[in-house]
């Protein structure tokens, strides 16, 4: 007998219904969307003196946990499928928060060596130098490599689904069963992956992180961050990274990213199948010298990513270079007239930014990036053919 749908229980519905009704739960105004409460404080019980003002409930103070906050965070747990979810300021504050919370002085952190500048500084900077934290960089690609890099005093293990900005692809089963035999966590950056292309605490990851900023959101118009996993792990980062250092999600930001989070689905149907398309094309233009997506069957990751992924799709990303030095890079993006050259990613219109050779997180990217620089590019919800198009007559106005 079919399981019958109730929004009620978030695991009898799938992915378009998740993304409408997961986390959503009426209150004494019974409006069918969480109003915005812009309140930063809340009334009191007639005895307040046994509250404690480090609970992390909504109710208090927008710091412990606003309304919108906590409706954002149950619905995040119900599309990742966790137990539960912080959302905070920004994808950084997330990672940090993470870090924070979970690892100690005289602690062992494995981290990919591919991975988001932010938490490249984090791991060679930062946390190293002022609170004594070794990290090792791993290409978490290479298992064995992983093995030999555990420690007895590793704790936490950092990888990316789809590493930024080469697209290597982690294999999160392989990684969670090497973490858990060492007692350590896995952390998964999921931003490049959001639900429903994949979950991967089902993989065995033990933590995910994603920048709302980028898919879940969509729209380019809200900042936000959120780790989501089991209630004993996410509570530390409640009660530490959110309350006492600070680092909430504003009410507007909340709401915003929830409204957007409600066409995730429908949106990545359109963000996969036109970065397919748009691979395809720059992989059979002679005038292109590289191209990385995993969707290609030229992609090292390619296998892992058809089975992890289990044939959704690829992502949105892609990097790539066109042949020439970094003028002739510059000169293709300025002939683009659809795509626009901007930072950051995820967003209803496709983002193109070219980045060059220089920095210390370009001697582990694959050789043709370290020689030509790359542009990386995120792939939006246009039609298909006006992005095709635009990328081939930029190439032809390059190359006239």
């Amino acid at each position: 007998m079919p399981v019958r749908p109730d929004r009620t229980r978030p695991e009898t519905l799938h992915d378009l219904s998740l993304s409408v009704h997961g986390g959503k739960a009426l209150d004494s105004t019974l409006a069918l969307r969480t109003p915005l409460v812009m309140a930063n404080s809340y009334q009191l019980p007639d005895d307040p003196s046994e509250i404690s003002w480090s609970a992390t409930a909504p109710g208090l103070y927008t710091r412990n946990t606003g309304v919108n906050q906590a409706a954002l965070e149950a619905k995040l747990a119900a599309m990742e499928g966790g137990e539960n979810a912080v959302a905070l300021a920004s994808g950084v504050a997330a990672l940090h928060a993470v870090f924070f919370s979970h690892v100690r002085l005289g602690d062992h952190v494995i981290v990919s060596d591919v991975t988001y500048e932010a938490t490249w500084r984090l791991w060679t900077e930062l946390l190293p130098q002022r609170y004594g934290i070794e990290a090792t960089f791993v290409d978490v690609t290479d298992l064995d490599a992983v093995r030999r890099a555990m420690r007895e005093e590793t704790k936490l293990v950092c990888v990316e689904a789809i590493a930024n900005p080469t697209t290597k692809v982690a294999d999160i089963r392989a990684l969670a069963e090497i973490a858990h035999a060492a007692g350590a966590l896995l952390m998964v950056d999921s931003t490049f992956t959001p639900p429903p292309l994949y979950r991967p605490l089902a993989d065995g990851a033990d933590l995910v992180v994603h920048s709302l900023t980028k898919y879940i959101n969509g729209h380019g118009d809200a900042m936000g961050g959120a780790v989501v996993g089991p209630h004993d792990l996410i509570q530390p980062i409640k009660a530490d990274a959110m309350v006492d250092v600070g680092g909430v999600i504003s009410p507007f930001n909340a709401w915003q990213i929830q409204r957007g989070s409600v066409t995730l689905p429908l949106r990545l149907r359109q963000h996969l199948a036109s970065a397919q398309a748009v691979a395809e094309l720059l992989d059979s233009d002679e005038r292109v010298a590289f191209v990385e997506y995993p969707g290609l069957p030229s992609h090292p990751g390619h296998a892992v990513a058809t089975r992890q992924f289990g044939g959704r799709g690829y992502g949105g990303m892609l990097a790539f270079a066109v042949d020439g030095d970094p003028d002739t890079q510059n000169r293709f993006v300025a002939n683009l007239r659809l795509i626009t050259s901007g930072f950051s990613l995820g967003h209803d219109d496709s983002l193109v930014v070219h980045t060059g050779t220089v920095g210390p997180r370009v001697a582990t990217y694959p050789e043709p990036f370290r020689r030509l620089g790359h542009l990386r590019l995120s792939v939006g919800i246009e039609d298909t053919d006006d992005l095709l198009a635009d990328l081939a007559q930029a190439l032809d106005a390059t190359f006239c």
